[in-house]
């Protein structure tokens, strides 16, 4: 027996992306912001269907994404931060909250929201992951949101394109 697959496709045209970036660690959000874009320009996206929205840190990614997400303009939301631990518990609480409320604002709104934020205990492994050495991650959310929007449009019985999910009075 043999029981039908589902997965997303790995095309960006036709739809919209935001990406809300944490200003904290701007060094390396940049890359990780830098690989998403490029991930969505390789998987065909246009320059006018990426918007980027930046927040002073990562405890401020959720509630961005949720008033992105509710604006109805995005397909997907991607999260990019940088979260590294210091001597005091703040990484726990920082981390943790990010990481809850991107999952919550993904449930309320029915859209990919996607958790691009590296936590690292070194700054040295937060490197790393910004496209140093093990991949970044950055990119790997924005694969994560291209894959997700196309499964979701099938999984809603249309074809894949936002104009008509998204606008439905202008197609």
């Amino acid at each position: 027996m043999q029981p039908k697959v589902h997965q997303g496709i790995l095309t960006a045209d036709g739809f919209r992306f935001a990406i809300v970036a944490s200003r904290w660690n701007d060094f390396l959000t940049a890359k990780l912001t830098e690989g998403a874009l490029d991930a969505l320009e390789r998987l065909g996206a246009s320059e006018q269907s990426i918007e980027i929205f930046k927040v002073p840190g990562a405890f401020e990614l959720p509630l961005t994404a949720q008033k992105v997400a509710a604006s109805g303009r995005f397909d997907a939301v991607i999260c990019i931060g940088t979260v590294i631990r210091g001597e005091t518990s703040h990484f726990e609480h920082v981390a943790g909250e990010a990481a809850k409320g991107i999952a919550q604002v993904a449930i309320q709104t029915g859209i990919p929201v996607l958790f691009g934020i590296v936590t690292a205990e070194t700054l040295e492994q937060a490197i790393n992951r910004a496209g140093v050495k093990a991949g970044n991650k950055g990119f790997e959310a924005a694969m994560s949101a291209v894959e997700l929007v196309n499964l979701y449009a099938v999984m809603d019985g249309g074809e894949k394109t936002s104009k008509e999910k998204v606008f439905p009075h202008v197609v």
